[in-house]
């Protein structure tokens, strides 16, 4: 498929999206080991999110390293999100580790408005603009790429 090209599926967002936990468990499986699971899944996905954000820092550091981290956090966000409602092809552990582990630690609103207030208020105004444009439009293309996986 080429990247000009529509997906035959049109991206539909869900009105209400399955939350991006462990699979549901039944009254009856309530065992500690089950959070356990899930509390190792999120610390790992926290730990490999927290160092590529600290190495994109120090490629990229200040508010450029801050907006790609958000972009492109925004875009794989998105990606998870519809894959979860569109495909279901990727496990909810997997799912865990990505979105709430991984981007919860990559992505960073606090650095981002910290150096946005640091910074001249033209800079500052457009690094909102920008940040909130490019971060809506990265969770589309992200759906959009989910939204390709469904023609295979």
């Amino acid at each position: 498929m080429c990247l000009g090209s529509k997906p035959t599926a049109p991206l539909v967002w869900p009105t209400t999206p399955e939350p991006l936990s462990v699979p549901k468990q039944d009254m009856t499986d309530r065992h500690p080991l089950r959070h356990a699971e899930a509390l190792l899944l999120v610390a790992i996905g926290g730990l490999v999110g927290a160092n590529a954000r600290y190495l994109l820092s120090l490629a990229l550091p200040g508010l450029g390293g801050t907006f790609l981290a958000n972009v492109t956090g925004s875009a794989l966000l998105g990606f998870v999100l519809y894959e979860a409602t569109g495909t279901g092809l990727l496990a909810a552990e997997t799912r865990l580790v990505v979105a709430t582990g991984f981007l919860s630690s990559y992505t960073t609103y606090s650095t981002f408005a910290l150096e946005t207030i640091q910074a001249t208020p033209l800079l500052g105004l457009t690094n909102v603009l920008a940040s909130y444009a490019l971060g809506f439009g990265a969770v589309y293309v992200g759906g959009y790429a989910a939204g390709l996986l469904e023609e295979r």
